[in-house]
């Protein structure tokens, strides 16, 4: 066969099954037409696989050896690269639910769907592992399927470009043990080939038996192999189930080799028998000629065919919610011996002519350039697993992370997130870390200040430095230096905005400036305190009238009027309250001029030694407060209107505003960093969180590169 005949790039799969191997080689044709320019098969000399899983490593690489070289001696080039599929003997599948709440409507990109579904991909893995619970089986999730979306609690077909205040979706994911996986490639590496793309055999089976278009029928296909009847249903539009039983093709070459006394190898040749002749010539193991019909021997294996279409109809009735199919696809060779469809059909109480061999019909748009080749369910798969390589790249790559060899399931979408995770390092070292939050109440009211964000993590990407979203490839080296902590919280009660430093009296036609009333878990304390987590703060906008007089240091004969109204020295003095009082003789006036202006501290002991002569109470406090709501009334909450990254924001419930409140109300997460320095302007100039907001104030808030 002259090379001119076909393109330069030629897709190589091998259908590694429980007693032959399957090579084809070909290509694609205008997007549709699969051409098959060479096909070679060859059965394992012993049992090296049984039920579809390796047993001898070197006697399968050995046979794919074979035909590896009888392809390139057709096709007349190397084949260096390769196409495989597990078989589902060992697969697990985990059907889970996942939602993504948005803080507001959102319009839905391809970024948030992916996201969604990766979010119900870790919900499966969590399942399997819960479900299995054996820390030395590592499952690597080999794809899944969507079997439905959700927009804001209503199923969809497509998200994408939508506007959602919550998304959803219904997928089925699916797991292969570690073991499986590196025993396939190491079998094929040592015949000299890399893995080009990793399937499942049931994925690239259905692609081939039943098309998009059919998958709104409740429809099941069966890949009967030699060790394993792999099952794949699907509905409305989906794959909704994966299925094995440890039944197939063996199981009635066994009862010929029971029946009949004779070797495995002569058991399959009078199994294929069945297919083409009327009558069989064989030696069974005393080394005596017999002649049998075809007629009898599938006689005598129909109580297996019977055992594995029983099994094979009870496992699709429980992949299917406990009912029945419409219609059941056959393929493999194990399915093609007499009775065994018809079978099926009465398992699964369908008319006989709604389960039926899938070939011809299939392969429509498969052409075989060898000659006398005969389209046959047997080639469906193999078909499969090379088209496969055209639809998805089903397959793993290996990649290096700090120091450690990691496999990963290759998407198509993989980054360093990816990587990290599956090498066990915490997601929450690869982002910017915060310092320990003050939690507090103010006034009764809960209050929040959050501690310093740390740096984030330092990613290097084959020595570059980059982000932890950016994309990788097989053979990448990944060095993460895990993120920082940022400080922990440090607040003032001078930085508390309701906090404004000092109150003022008039006392004998005199202003007079004194520190505001602040107390920390019943006790006075200086506007300089530090704010302690779980401390109970009290901003007291008034004084009674015996701790005026104290802290003035002044003593007075007579009655002493507050607003020109006799008081006690219990009476409670707001703000702009006026006092009348007479000073004993030894007091000066000059004492007002003293007080009209406050020192530029005012120092703990102060407070302390005004907290000892006063001896105020907890329960006091909040009586106080009682009585200042209905004196003065409480600072009344505002919406406060600005303009963030040119767009409009409200701000509510409160009577005051920091900069740090926009996050509240603006969709702006800081714990995904998109740049090296993250910007914070007001009106034009650089701001901190703690900077006070105003009306029309103008707000920038992006990261810069």
């Amino acid at each position: 066969m002259e090379n001119k005949r076909y393109p330069e790039h030629l897709v190589f799969g091998l259908d590694i099954g429980t007693r032959s191997i399957v090579g084809t080689v070909g290509y694609r044709e205008n997007n549709q037409n699969f051409i098959v320019v060479a096909q070679c098969v060859r059965e394992h000399e012993t049992r090296a696989m049984m039920d579809g899983q390796i047993h001898d490593i070197l006697k399968v690489s050995e046979t794919i050896l074979e035909v590896k070289k009888e392809l390139e001696a057709q096709i007349g080039r190397k084949l260096t690269d390769v196409c495989i599929a597990a078989a589902g003997r060992v697969l697990k599948t985990v059907t889970v639910s996942a939602e993504y709440e948005f803080p507001s409507e959102t319009t839905l990109n391809e970024e948030h769907i992916h996201s969604l579904e990766l979010i119900g991909v870790e919900k499966a893995y969590d399942t399997l592992r819960e479900e299995v619970k054996d820390d030395k089986i590592n499952f690597y999730c080999v794809g899944y399927s969507v079997i439905r979306y959700f927009l804001n609690g209503y199923s969809m077909v497509k998200l994408e470009g939508h506007k959602a205040s919550k998304i959803g979706t219904e997928l089925l994911a699916t797991f292969l043990p570690d073991e499986v996986i590196d025993g396939l490639y190491t079998a094929v590496e040592r015949a000299g080939l890399q893995v080009a793309n990793l399937t499942l055999e049931p994925i690239a089976a259905i692609n081939v038996a039943i098309p998009e278009k059919f998958r709104l029928l409740n429809i099941a296909m069966i890949d009967v192999g030699a060790g394993t009847s792999d099952i794949s249903i699907t509905k409305d539009g989906s794959i909704i189930a994966y299925g094995m039983i440890p039944f197939a093709g063996d199981e009635i070459t066994d009862a010929i080799v029971q029946n009949y006394l004779v070797e495995f190898k002569t058991a399959e040749v009078m199994k294929l028998a069945c297919l083409r002749k009327k009558k069989v010539t064989y030696k069974d193991i005393m080394g005596i000629s017999h002649k049998v019909t075809t007629e009898e021997i599938i006689d005598t294996v129909s109580e297996a065919v019977h055992k594995i279409t029983k099994c094979v109809a009870e496992k699709i009735i429980e992949l299917n919610g406990g009912k029945s199919v419409s219609a059941v696809f056959v393929v493999g060779g194990g399915g093609k011996i007499p009775g065994f469809v018809t079978s099926l059909a009465e398992y699964l109480n369908l008319p006989k002519d709604r389960v039926a061999l899938r070939g011809e019909e299939v392969l429509g748009d498969v052409t075989f350039l060898q000659e006398n080749i005969k389209k046959d369910p047997l080639l469906v798969t193999p078909i499969g697993i090379c088209l496969n390589f055209y639809d998805q790249t089903n397959n793993f790559i290996f990649v290096n992370v700090n120091g450690e060899r990691v496999k990963l399931y290759d998407n198509n979408k993989l980054t360093i997130v990816d990587a990290a995770i599956q090498v066990g390092f915490p997601n929450e070292k690869l982002f910017p870390r915060r310092g320990k939050a003050i939690n507090f109440t103010l006034n009764g009211n809960k209050r929040l200040v959050r501690g310093e964000l740390g740096e984030a993590a330092v990613v290097k990407l084959n020595g570059e430095l980059v982000g932890i979203s950016h994309s990788i490839v097989q053979n990448d080296k990944i060095e993460i230096i895990e993120s920082t902590v940022g400080e922990d919280a440090v607040y003032e009660v001078r930085q508390l905005s309701e906090y404004n430093g000092t109150i003022s009296f008039i006392c004998n036609g005199q202003s007079i400036l004194c520190p505001k009333f602040v107390m920390a878990n019943g006790k006075l304390v200086s506007e300089f305190y530090n704010i302690e987590d779980q401390d109970e703060i009290q901003i007291l906008n008034y004084y009674t009238l015996q701790q005026i007089l104290e802290f003035m240091d002044i003593e007075t004969k007579g009655t002493i009027y507050v607003n020109n109204m006799p008081a006690k020295m219990d009476e409670k003095v707001y703000e702009n309250f006026t006092i009348q009082c007479e000073l004993k003789e030894d007091q000066s006036e000059e004492i007002f001029d003293a007080m009209g202006e406050m020192p530029d501290q005012y120092e703990e002991s102060e407070y302390e030694d005004l907290n000892s002569k006063t001896e105020v109470s907890a329960a006091a406090v909040k009586n106080n407060e009682t009585e200042n709501s209905k004196k003065v009334g409480n600072d009344p909450k505002t919406d406060l209107y600005v303009i963030i990254n040119q767009e409009p924001v409200k701000l509510s419930n409160k009577s005051k505003y920091i900069f740090v409140d926009i996050f509240d109300f603006y969709p702006f997460d800081l714990k995904k960093i998109g740049g090296s320095e993250l910007v914070v302007n007001l009106n034009g100039e650089k701001a901190d969180f703690t900077s006070p907001l105003k009306e029309r104030d103008v707000i920038e808030l992006y990261w810069k590169e």
